[in-house]
């Protein structure tokens, strides 16, 4: 037993948590964390403070097609007596680095407050105002359809496997979908639904009390950008986040803390059947 607890380091379990794992190291780390609970809550504790830290500073996050150039750059001009001093000075760079970025993070806020003006309007931003319109036609999709008695879904949970081929099919991105009975929510259903002018998905939830949720999905082929995001309108709470070509949103007239468990749920569960498609 102790052999097997040695087997991932916290270092692995930071690692997975940020995402610098392998696909293959990646379903090592989630059988592990399967065989040990404590460290699973643990680490879905971690994940949900990397999200609200995401969602915090997704605003002002930019890369540029330099910065990996730089670092190469960096990398080849060190002679053979820096690279024996590199070890030395990690520390430091480390703490410079922090440093410089939240520098930039605090630039970035000054120019989002007091500079609106300076934001160049080209095709750059457009990524950002999908991820903006994103929560309002989640929003428009839960108020219409989770009120509905007969009527909420096209197909129900009974048909799991038809609705997630047809749905994927149509966003033309294999989708798994989430299952949320650990936190006390059973799938109803699905449906096709418009979603930036093209066919969207979402999937909805209850649980023994009548409360519902949506998870909807929607396709964004131009986007390149991630962000995690919180809104609410009157009441009604969307976690949102934009990964790669597809854009989630989980809404719900939940308390916040509770949703952010659902949102932290679907984008485990999304990632995992994502890498394990791609071993």
């Amino acid at each position: 037993m102790t052999e097997d607890l040695n087997t991932v380091s916290e270092d692995d379990l930071h690692a997975y948590v940020d995402g610098f794992l392998s696909p293959r190291e990646r379903v090592r780390i989630e059988q592990w964390l399967e065989q040990n609970p404590a460290r699973a809550e643990e680490v879905r504790q971690w994940r949900a403070q990397a999200v609200e830290l995401r969602s915090l500073f997704a605003g002002y996050a930019r890369t540029d097609a330099g910065d990996r150039a730089l670092l190469s750059s960096s990398r080849n001009n060190e002679g053979p007596k820096q690279g024996r001093d590199q070890g030395a000075r990690s520390t430091t760079s480390f703490i410079r680095a922090i440093a410089a970025g939240l520098a930039l993070f605090v630039a970035g806020g000054l120019t989002g407050l007091y500079a609106p003006s300076l934001l160049p309007s080209d095709r750059s931003t457009r990524p950002m105002e999908t991820a903006d319109s994103l929560p309002r036609q989640a929003q428009s999709a839960f108020l219409v359809y989770a009120s509905e008695v007969r009527h909420a879904v096209e197909v129900g949970a009974d048909e799991q496997s038809h609705l997630a081929t047809w749905l994927g099919k149509r966003l033309d991105h294999p989708l798994t979908i989430p299952d949320l009975s650990t936190l006390g929510f059973s799938l109803v259903g699905g449906r096709l639904l418009p979603v930036n002018g093209k066919a969207g998905a979402m999937f909805m939830y209850e649980d023994g009390t009548g409360r519902r949720l949506t998870v909807l999905l929607g396709r964004n082929d131009d986007n390149r950008e991630t962000s995690f995001r919180i809104e609410e309108s009157n009441g009604v709470e969307t976690f949102y986040w934009i990964d790669g070509p597809i854009g989630y949103a989980v809404t719900g007239e939940v308390p916040r803390a509770l949703l952010q468990q659902v949102a932290d749920e679907c984008y485990r569960q999304f990632e995992k059947s994502e890498a394990t498609k791609s071993s």
